[in-house]
């Protein structure tokens, strides 16, 4: 991967130096994962900072043999930065919705970056204040009708994550399952939700693709925007 697609792919390093990019570069090791994998299992947090060059994860609580979906992650994104920082065990495991290429850099590798580069380690500090301030607007939207709520989920992964596309942003195909958890809604809400949105022509749900296009942007913001 050359350093320019490596900039503009995470955000993250969009204000790193290069030759941080392409010492990241040189440290990264590459992974690939099929569908349904285990990315990253709960006893391995701190590790390593994960980078998501392509394909979908989902961020599961755990609690014994039960789990939740409590995030969605698409091309672009960053994960394990927290667990590297305060090196506290964590009850969450990451899993694989799509085939999945990774780059990780090791824990030490990490850290000795950010203190070489003021830029990097300020941008980092943004992304994760804004991480914190999603999950704030998710608490204050819990008692928030349904539809409401999912169409806040729906225009937050295209905003972070969708493709342009002549139908419209298109995202991945996201299981209503995991749609429903990450929502706090039940999934029998989520399929009738979903299906009305459909109906209505505001989304179109492509199962070949394995692609949801987001076709009327603006009727989907006005929605998430009533709680």
């Amino acid at each position: 991967m050359q350093i320019e697609v490596f900039s503009d792919l995470f955000p993250l390093l969009s204000t790193a130096n290069p030759q941080s990019l392409e010492w990241l570069l040189n440290v990264a090791v590459e992974h690939e994962y099929p569908s349904g994998r285990a990315v990253l299992m709960e006893d391995a947090w701190g590790n390593a900072v994960y980078f998501l060059v392509s394909g979908w994860v989902k961020v599961r609580r755990t609690n014994g043999e039960d789990s939740v979906a409590i995030a969605i992650l698409g091309p672009g994104d960053f994960f394990g930065e927290m667990a590297v920082l305060d090196e506290s065990p964590r009850s969450t495991d990451v899993i694989s919705l799509s085939t999945v290429k990774l780059l990780t850099v090791s824990r030490e590798r990490f850290i000795q970056i950010l203190f070489k580069d003021s830029q990097l380690h300020h941008r980092m500090l943004q992304l994760m204040v804004r991480r914190v301030r999603q999950i704030n607007m998710r608490l204050q939207m819990r008692s928030s009708p349904p539809a409401v709520k999912l169409a806040h989920t729906l225009v937050s992964l295209s905003l972070n994550y969708g493709q342009n596309s002549p139908q419209g942003k298109e995202i991945f195909y996201i299981p209503f399952k995991d749609l429903a958890e990450v929502t706090e809604i039940s999934i029998e809400e989520t399929t009738k939700i979903m299906e009305k949105l459909n109906e209505k022509g505001w989304i179109k749900i492509d199962h070949v693709k394995n692609s949801i296009y987001l076709i009327n942007m603006t009727q989907l913001e006005n929605l998430a925007n009533k709680f």
